[in-house]
């Protein structure tokens, strides 16, 4: 008979699928589980707890969970055979969508956690060593799960990184017809000002210097700040830009519709906040973005960049594309195409449109053919690709202070993150690890930047 797992010296291996905040749920999963004992490997093999941190937004997102665990019931069946017993959880947005289906096709699991329950994984745990067979929590419950995780300790925050994710809002409300957020995270919610204020302190004391403000629909934020009044996502950058340590501040990610004029004036003025901007548009027709519910139209997006660009001139841009939606029509592609032309991003991610069961969109007729929907994203992503390239080869000769966070692959060679984003590689000394330091850039390549230090930051962006 397999052994109980031993109260210290117990492993955990969590695997991210998806979006940053699954990194950061991922991240807080793990500091859960610290005070029982455990410690993170990289490799299921050693692992007496394996934890999927599901994503439901990328197509056969279910289906690539369950192929996994089938991989993990022989794992599981091989490390019972030497005495040793594991424990499987899923956890995350596929967790929240399948729930008893999850048990019902692979039995190996035992225990199943949406979102909104993470921190109670722990209790959950102990229910399946005592014998409850397929955990199953997918509520979304009263309580703020926030006010029961704990802090991440010291070392743990610093092994990961000068750069770190701090959800602020959770949930959507905005119900576009493609997505399933609105299911499996449930509405939108926001945290307090100060307990966010608290985190950043400590991740800032921890040696983090840059953190990304996440949310499903994170410029939606409206916390109660210290005044007892709902503060915007723009106070809260700046309020969060006066914190000793803390050099930069990003977000993620956002809806025009709640793009409010304080927060485009805190790109202009707080000196904290990146020059980059992820402002998902979906499509550049009118007629597809009503079909989607995004609330607002192509002409409302582009006057809307205006107000950005003037605000905050030289801003890189991003956006999320869905081609092939229903009844796209060649016309409505082509606005597209007209869009990204105007705008002309610095980076985009750009997908086939895939149904995802229970969204409006997934009932509809016009379901296109999946080489009309492949074609598309061809012809987008090669002009996405060229305005990247283009982007990336106007850096050259420039000199921007870069976030030395990575190793490289080469030995001596570091790598970091410029101020809009982009990976550089220099070769560099240990010594500058996770400094931030000014880079001459070299070369603008396809997908990063080569540069070399240089002994100023006086000219530096």
């Amino acid at each position: 008979m397999p052994q109980d797992l031993a109260p210290s010296g117990r492993k955990v291996f969590i695997k991210t699928y998806g979006c940053q905040m699954n990194v950061y749920d991922s991240e807080r999963m793990s500091d859960v589980l610290t005070p029982m004992g455990f410690s993170e490997t990289q490799t299921a093999e050693d692992a007496d707890l394996v934890i999927l941190n599901t994503c439901h937004i990328r197509e056969k997102a279910a289906e690539k969970v369950y192929s996994e665990l089938g991989r993990l019931r022989v794992l599981k069946e091989e490390r019972a055979a030497k005495g040793l017993k594991t424990m499987i959880g899923v956890a995350g947005c596929v967790a929240q969508a399948e729930g008893e289906e999850i048990i019902r096709r692979a039995p190996v699991v035992d225990m199943v956690f949406g979102p909104q329950a993470y921190h109670r994984l722990p209790e959950f745990m102990a229910e399946a060593q005592r014998g409850t067979r397929g955990q199953v929590e997918t509520d979304f419950p009263v309580e703020d799960k926030f006010d029961a995780l704990p802090a991440a300790e010291r070392k743990k925050t610093l092994a990961r990184g000068r750069a770190a994710f701090l959800t602020v809002q959770e949930g959507c409300d905005k119900f576009c017809t493609f997505c399933v957020v609105p299911y499996t995270r449930g509405a939108e919610f926001s945290r307090p000002v100060q307990r966010i204020e608290a985190e950043a302190r400590r991740l800032a004391e921890a040696g983090v210097r840059e953190i990304t403000l996440l949310g499903q629909n994170v410029n939606a934020f409206h916390g109660q700040g210290p005044d007892g009044a709902d503060w915007p996502l723009g106070k809260l950058i700046r309020h969060l830009a006066k914190i000793d340590g803390i050099e930069r501040i990003r977000y993620t990610t956002s809806h025009p519709r709640d793009m409010d004029a304080a927060l485009i004036e805190a790109h202009g003025e707080v000196p904290e906040l990146m020059p980059y901007l992820h402002l998902p548009v979906q499509s550049g027709s009118d007629r597809i973005l009503e079909a989607m519910n995004r609330q607002h139209t192509a002409e409302s997006y582009l006057r809307l960049i205006e107000r950005i660009r003037a605000a905050r001139p030289g801003i890189a841009l991003s956006s999320d594309f869905i081609v092939g939606f229903p009844g796209e029509t060649e016309a409505d592609f082509e606005a597209t195409l007209d869009l990204v032309r105007e705008v002309n991003y610095a980076q985009a991610y750009s997908f086939k449109y895939s149904p995802r069961p229970g969204t409006p969109a997934a009932g509809e007729e016009e379901q296109l053919p999946e080489e009309v929907k492949s074609e598309r994203l061809q012809r987008l992503q090669a002009l996405l690709n060229e305005q990247q390239l283009v982007f990336n080869a106007s850096c050259e000769g420039r000199i921007m202070k870069v976030l030395l966070d990575r190793r490289g692959r080469r030995q001596g060679q570091l790598v970091g993150r410029s101020p809009y984003l982009q990976s550089v590689v220099v070769s560099a000394p240990e010594s500058v690890f996770g400094a931030i330091v000014p880079v001459k850039v070299l070369r603008g390549g396809a997908n990063s930047l080569d540069g070399e230090l240089v002994e100023t930051a006086a000219a530096a962006e």
